[in-house]
């Protein structure tokens, strides 16, 4: 079991520090009263040639649209991290990610998956019960907030005020 994942949004910078540390340039970062917004290619990966995700604080997620490339095809429409997002004195911002994620498959259903890695983390030492109570929390809203809205996040966000756009 591996110990929480930290990436790293630098603005200034124009990168984005995924968690094995590897600094990644970003195409594009918009900061919006809800959360951040970042496109960019994705170097040396053989599923998705290119990631667009929005950082969403108050949810505690992050949700994710992936540019496959051929042969990689997934049926989902975004994939949502569980995760602990805080911006620091610099600017930058940072996920903690609380393993857990969601496949949203839009109108149809919201998978939950790797509820076993944060239940192993936590046996291990590897996150607080404060931080695994958290991700459960925010588990259970993101879900909640799916289901009711037909699980399409972009209605779900409306009913919070927020209009979400990808590239």
């Amino acid at each position: 079991m591996h110990p929480p994942k930290h990436e790293t949004f630098d603005l200034a910078a124009r990168t984005n520090t995924d968690p094995k540390g590897f600094v990644r340039a970003v195409d594009v970062y918009t900061v919006t009263p809800w959360g951040l917004y970042m496109a960019r290619p994705t170097p040396g990966r053989a599923q998705f040639h290119y990631l667009e995700s929005w950082l969403l604080p108050t949810f505690g997620i992050r949700a994710s649209i992936f540019h496959w490339n051929p042969g990689h095809e997934r049926e989902q429409d975004f994939y949502l991290d569980v995760a602990e997002i805080t911006v620091d004195a610099d600017g930058n911002w940072n996920t903690v990610d609380h393993y857990i994620d969601l496949v949203v498959h839009t109108g149809e259903r919201t998978e939950l998956v790797d509820v076993d890695e944060l239940l192993e983390a936590h046996r291990m030492g590897l996150v607080t019960p404060e931080t695994a109570e958290l991700a459960i929390r925010n588990t259970a809203a993101a879900v909640a907030g799916l289901a009711a809205n037909g699980h399409d996040l972009h209605a779900w966000m409306g009913c919070n005020g927020i209009e979400l756009s990808w590239r």
